[in-house]
């Protein structure tokens, strides 16, 4: 069996805003379907649950119209699905799926499922992550470009270097792994990506976001200021002319765009608790924690961890980076220590390289622009091939140069 961390890394498109009402003959898949209502790919869709199975189900429908999705729970032929299909296929409004979790390993079963027209058949015990699979793929058209990955880089506290990390990040992403990236600029009046990039867009993120209606593709084509053949940006406007007293679905149309333009969008997230920045880190497909070995970021680290596990149960757990480690006379927590205290492994220790950096900041480059081999380069090249999953491939990639005969008994032995 998959594990969490491997069914996590899928890419997941958002559930549209759609109808789904489920009929269950276990307590068990009632659980799950609830629970999978609570994951934040579900945020549109809303969710009813209820007892009776496929007999519920066709007695519900017949003075009622049917949502976008059924889903039915039959635990084999006891339960008279295929009865129950036929009579539900007399009263279904066209356009309604449906996604049957069985309890039989039948492939003749299966089969007559799929001829009555059954969108997608799950062998129960179904875990949350692909049941929320299922109904998203139902409303994915064939064929269309895999939606895009958004990497959050949240800071504990302030001063971390978040905006540093997550640019420099952003350009190793496009430059290595040769991928088409968004870095945006959420700190709409304090944002540094224009400087650290050597940018001056005359627009950016603010006529995203201020303006909604009016955000297309083709707009936010026009927002982006290229960086490079593979990276984009959408720069804060960093003026004080107005307040940034933002709704907590602010910034869902333009990630939405952004999903469907590239396959890797880079949030640069500002340190403010708001219900939107919430909200924006709870849906991230990727979290990044910045914070510096000192108690006040251990504390918050601890805090967003708890906070993300709690609404992020499907999802893997937030990479926790240390950053500006070995600051001359500053006492620091000890790097196990700090992994210790939050129950999981750091990341990546960037070092404290004042030189490095400040001559990144000021010349407007990355650090990979300005001295390629520094220790700091090469964790954002590690940490840019870890959320793109080349790193992953490259560790399964077999040795070309083994017997053939040696891997073959590997493979029988295994």
């Amino acid at each position: 069996m998959t594990d969490l961390n491997e069914t996590s890394e899928r890419i997941i498109a958002p559930v549209p805003r759609i109808t789904i009402q489920a009929f269950c003959e276990t307590q068990e898949s009632a659980t799950l379907v609830e629970s999978v209502g609570l994951d934040r790919r579900m945020n549109k869709a809303h969710i009813k649950v209820q007892m009776g199975g496929g007999a519920a189900a066709v007695e519900a429908y017949r003075h009622a119209p049917t949502p976008n999705v059924i889903v039915i729970e039959t635990q084999g032929m006891k339960s008279r699905p295929l009865e129950y299909l036929d009579s539900l296929a007399e009263v279904c409004d066209e356009g309604t799926k449906v996604v049957v979790i069985g309890h039989v390993n039948d492939v003749a079963l299966y089969r007559q499922f799929i001829q009555r027209g059954v969108s997608e058949y799950l062998m129960a015990p179904v875990r949350p992550i692909d049941l929320i699979q299922a109904i998203s793929d139902l409303f994915t058209a064939p064929g269309a470009k895999p939606v895009g990955r958004t990497v959050a880089v949240v800071g504990a506290k302030g001063g971390v270097g978040v905006s540093t990390l997550a640019h420099n990040l952003a350009w190793t992403i496009a430059r290595e792994q040769d991928t088409a990236t968004v870095i945006a600029d959420l700190d709409i009046a304090f944002g540094t990506a224009s400087l650290n990039f050597n940018q001056d867009p005359p627009q950016g993120i603010a006529e995203a976001v201020f303006a909604p209606d009016r955000l297309d593709s083709i707009l936010l084509d026009r927002l982006l200021s290229k960086c490079s053949d593979r990276l984009s940006l959408l720069a804060a406007p960093a003026t004080l002319d107005r307040t940034t007293d933002l709704g907590e679905p602010a910034f869902d149309h333009l990630l939405d765009l952004l999903r469907a333009a590239v396959p890797c969008v880079v949030l640069d997230v500002p340190h403010q608790w708001t219900a939107w920045s919430r909200r924006l880190m709870i849906s991230a497909d990727e979290i990044i924690i910045v914070a510096s070995p000192e108690l006040a970021a251990l504390r918050n680290t601890k805090n967003l961890l708890t906070l993300l596990k709690q609404n992020r149960p499907n999802d893997r757990k937030p990479r926790v980076i240390l950053n500006g480690v070995g600051v001359p006379k500053r006492p620091e927590i000890a790097l196990a220590e700090f992994a210790k205290s939050l129950d999981t492994t750091i990341g990546a220790a960037i070092p404290f390289d004042a030189a490095l950096f400040g001559t990144a900041a000021n010349n407007g480059q990355m650090i990979g622009e300005v001295q390629a081999g520094s220790k700091a380069a090469e964790i954002f090249s590690s940490l840019a091939a870890s959320i793109t999953g080349r790193a992953e491939l490259k560790r399964a990639r077999p040795n070309l140069f083994e017997p053939l005969l040696s891997r073959l008994a590997r493979r029988k032995a295994s």
